[in-house]
């Protein structure tokens, strides 16, 4: 069969282009499984929330003011399937008396958080990352999902963010004599928790990171201050908290410049 001939213009061409990088992410999406359905059981229909309240009064009576509350998903008569959206259709579980084969449980794996936070599958897909897509670790460990907010700061609670993650890296928290400033505003002011290209999810890579807060000033002769000292001997060498100067960079009980 003898292929049409597109016309030898710049159009032409481009609609080559755009076709081929059509079938490049429809085969991409096609082949990836990266993009999930939502939870389901087999042979299962939903019953709704007020049947869930039977047996878990003391997970649904704090629901009503949990983020995930205000999804209000209904079925097809109404019902409120709030429970049901992250956990499955729960009549098989209902029905057998509870469990654990008859419903779904997002505390041992990830994969029901992704059909809405699909994002974070892609970040905890980066290189440096905390453990949630090998199981060591689960979105529950750091995310409130039955009451209160799920993130567990926000506005003018971001110090809050640190008590997440100090329930983990107690070392790094404190107290010191001499703290950090940005430990103030909390963790999330240099990492990503979910992940990033950077060791250590770091938010940028070497003196970058730092300078995004401590202000560079470059004199008339090249010499670059920063905090009013001349650093251009010091930059070179490798990051801040790499390079001889300031490796207690989370705090330290001896130095005011977190040296030691």
């Amino acid at each position: 069969m003898k292929l049409p001939r597109l016309p030898k213009t710049k159009g032409g061409w481009l609609t080559l282009g755009v076709a081929a990088w059509t079938l490049l992410f429809i085969s991409c999406v096609t082949v990836d499984k990266t993009i999930v359905a939502p939870p389901s059981i087999a042979g299962a229909t939903y019953v709704g929330d007020d049947q869930c309240a039977v047996c878990h009064s003391d997970i649904t009576d704090g629901f009503k003011g949990a983020t995930h509350s205000h999804l209000g998903l209904k079925d097809a008569n109404g019902t409120v399937i709030g429970c049901e959206t992250c956990h499955g259709p729960g009549s098989v579980h209902v029905d057998n008396g509870g469990g654990k084969g008859s419903i779904v449980n997002p505390g041992r794996s990830p994969e029901t958080c992704f059909q809405c936070h699909l994002e974070k599958r892609g970040e905890f897909s980066l290189p440096s990352t905390h453990p949630v897509l090998s199981g060591q670790m689960t979105c529950a460990d750091c995310h409130e999902l039955h009451k209160g907010k799920a993130v567990a700061f926000g506005g003018t609670q971001m110090a809050a963010a640190s008590d997440t993650c100090i329930k983990c890296h107690t070392m790094q928290y404190g107290p010191y004599a001499y703290e950090h400033e940005a430990t103030r505003e909390g963790c999330t002011t240099c990492h990503s928790p979910h992940g990033s290209i950077n060791a250590k999810m770091l938010k940028s890579r070497n003196q970058n990171l730092c300078l995004q807060c401590h202000f560079q000033q470059q004199a008339a002769d090249g010499t670059i201050y920063i905090g009013g000292r001349n650093h251009v001997s010091f930059l070179p060498r490798g990051t801040c908290w790499s390079s001889g100067c300031h490796e207690a960079i989370h705090g330290s009980n001896v130095n005011n410049s977190l040296r030691f």
